[in-house]
């Protein structure tokens, strides 16, 4: 095995100033006023901490000279920052790849697993070439380093196990449950309904009461776990359709005059109420300047304390209002300004930083989100969207793990959905339980293809939201969603990806041990190309 947990080779340090290189076979882990300390826990982790007292570190790169074989049959899968943008895959040998919090090498009846632990406070990212493996541990405050003031940082917990006879997805489950251990789960399974597939903003109080009496009709009213109703963006004060998607959010629009009533109104009706919000986007003028980042004004500072008091009174609101899930979205690009294939960490940026330079961005990314779980008081379920996986476990109850599907492109939804499902089902119930997004169902998309999807999701143990106008659908639409909506009322189907090794586009599924296969392309092959 090519254990790493074992003092590294070479360490570098990456500073605001200048970069120093150790050698740790004769050198100490020490210099300057810096400090790089390792501690072994067992076989299979160790603990990373850093401490400096004046300078600002940015990166620490930790090296290890290791022989690495590689063969034909030499597969190594990664995961993503934030979340797939159908392009997760196992791949062979690239060195310059680098491989975000964790990933996985495959030859033959042998995968080993290299990874950090969940709220690692770094971004970390790995590399492997034939001579060794690399890791990454970005500390910086922004784009600057960070200012620790002689604190001593736990920048992350790496973790290696070797799984002999054991196929790789089962593994890759494994590995993820190695990597977070104080997960939480939602109490029963999470189902039913989200308007924005169909109606993409343009909604109304009107709409959400006549969806979720057409939703309670297709699932009879199930008593025992009763659907979720789901209004995502185009309720708040602010909203302007195509235009901005932003705060404040302490009322609803015109067409949303009473969000408390509303919220009793789906329960009414035998659903379950859930919202949507993006909480750090804002236009209300009457919050003060500092609260804001100094590179985006429209955006609140999270390293503010008062911001974070401010977004915790949201929280209370929307919980307080009666909606039991809460469905938090865009943080990750309105804190960085980048989507997550975007966060490539030789990008070039301007320069900035957050108002409390003391803490890495991964800590106050995980300190944001520790605070909204804390305003929920255990009333409201978290489902994260566009936040930062691995930061997030832990913290959130579900998880909206690959970009937006469609209701009016098939080639998002084939693109991005099945590929999130195949590559991100292993931290399902490891992680968090991931939501691979909706069954956009409209007259754009040929009903032949989403039915094929909505089974596929339905049967997966994962949550299944339905987005439809459900008063335009046939018959036979109603009787298959019924089926499908009873099934993942459940989510007690066990099921496994077979082609992931060789196909990113999954056609072969394992289904309470029955095999199944699909065909996800229409008969012109692929009709228009997403990028």
């Amino acid at each position: 095995m090519s254990n790493i947990i074992k003092k590294p080779n070479l360490l570098i340090i990456e500073t605001e100033k200048e970069d120093f290189k150790l050698n740790l076979i004769k050198d100490e882990s020490k210099i300057a006023d810096i400090e790089v300390n390792f501690n072994i826990i067992n076989d299979n982790q160790m603990d990373i901490f850093l401490k400096a007292e004046k300078s600002r570190i940015k990166y620490i790169k930790l090296r290890w000279n290791i022989d690495i074989n590689i063969t034909e049959h030499t597969k190594i899968l990664s995961d993503a920052f934030e979340r797939a943008y159908g392009d997760l895959e196992w791949k062979g040998m690239q060195p310059d790849r680098f491989m975000p919090w964790y990933f996985l090498k495959n030859e033959n009846n042998t995968t080993i697993g290299y990874g950090v632990k969940v709220r690692a406070n770094a971004f970390c990212f790995w590399q492997m070439d034939l001579q060794g493996i690399t890791l990454w541990l970005d500390v910086r405050n922004g784009t600057k380093g960070v200012n620790l003031l002689d604190r001593e940082l736990k920048i992350c917990s790496i973790v290696n196990l070797e799984y002999k006879n054991i196929n790789s997805f089962l593994v890759s489950k494994e590995f993820c449950k190695k990597m977070c251990d104080d997960a939480i789960f939602p109490k029963e399974p999470i189902y039913g309904f989200n308007n924005w597939y169909y109606a993409y903003g343009n909604i109304s109080e009107d709409m959400v009461i006549r969806d979720t009496i057409e939703l309670s009709k297709i699932v009879n009213n199930n008593i025992k776990n009763k659907p979720f109703m789901v209004i995502d963006d185009g309720w708040q004060v602010a909203h302007k359709l195509n235009e901005y998607n932003g705060g404040p959010w302490y009322k609803g629009n015109e067409k949303f005059p009473d969000m408390k009533k509303l919220a009793y109104k789906i329960k009414e009706n035998n659903c379950r109420p859930g919202i949507w919000v993006r909480l750090l986007h804002t236009s209300d003028k009457q919050l003060p300047i500092n609260w804001r980042l100094k590179k985006d004004n429209n955006i609140l500072d999270i390293s503010v304390p008062e911001v974070l008091d401010y977004i915790a009174n949201i929280i209370k609101d929307i919980t307080d209002w009666g909606y039991e899930l809460i469905k938090h979205d865009f943080s990750t690009v309105d804190i960085l300004g980048y989507w997550g294939f975007e966060l490539n960490p030789s990008k070039i940026e301007k320069e900035w930083s957050f108002y409390d330079e003391t803490k890495t961005t991964a800590e106050l990314i995980i300190q944001f989100y520790s605070k909204i779980l804390e305003a929920t008081n255990n009333k409201s379920y978290i489902l994260g969207c566009n936040c930062i996986e691995h930061l997030g476990a832990g913290l959130m109850h579900l998880q909206r793990v690959g970009d937006n599907v469609s209701g009016i492109c098939w080639e998002r939804t084939r693109k991005y959905g099945i590929n999130t499902l195949a590559f991100r089902l292993s931290q399902h119930k490891t992680f968090f339980d991931i939501d691979v997004d909706c069954v956009g169902i409209t007259e754009q998309i040929p009903w032949e293809l989403n039915k094929k999807w909505a089974e596929l999701v339905a049967n997966s143990g994962t949550p299944m939201f339905i987005s439809a106008n459900l008063t335009k659908l046939n018959k036979e639409q109603i009787d298959y969603l019924k089926r499908l909506l009873e099934i993942n009322s459940k989510q007690t189907d066990i099921i496994e990806p077979i082609d992931w090794i060789n196909n990113t586009c999954l056609s072969t599924w394992n289904i309470n041990g029955n095999l199944k296969k699909y065909n996800w392309y229409e008969e012109i092959g692929i009709s228009k190309f997403i990028v």
